[in-house]
């Protein structure tokens, strides 16, 4: 699961209707009007896009851009490189 920063941050100031730059690491998005049905939407759209091991609690408990980047951006665990071989074997 691993998401650019820039890319989730767009993705959610698209949904609030605002500016990226006006979205702080600790803002609480629901605040902001971010309910579960968008979380749910931004859930299933990361999940295609490469998240896709991604639920909707893990963004649901702690609803800040903060925690969500550090969420996404975590590359996976055991994943293939390039050549197709797992690290380490």
């Amino acid at each position: 699961m691993s998401l650019r920063a820039e890319k989730i941050h767009a993705d959610v100031a698209e949904l609030l209707g605002c500016d990226p730059a006006e979205l702080k690491p600790d803002t609480d998005l629901t605040d902001l009007g971010l309910d579960s049905m968008r979380i749910m939407g931004l859930v299933e759209q990361w999940r295609t896009e490469g998240a896709d091991t991604l639920e909707f609690a893990d963004l649901a408990e702690q609803p800040t851009l903060g925690h969500w980047t550090r969420v996404l951006s975590k590359p996976v665990s055991g994943a293939e490189d390039a050549s197709g071989k797992r690290p380490n074997t």
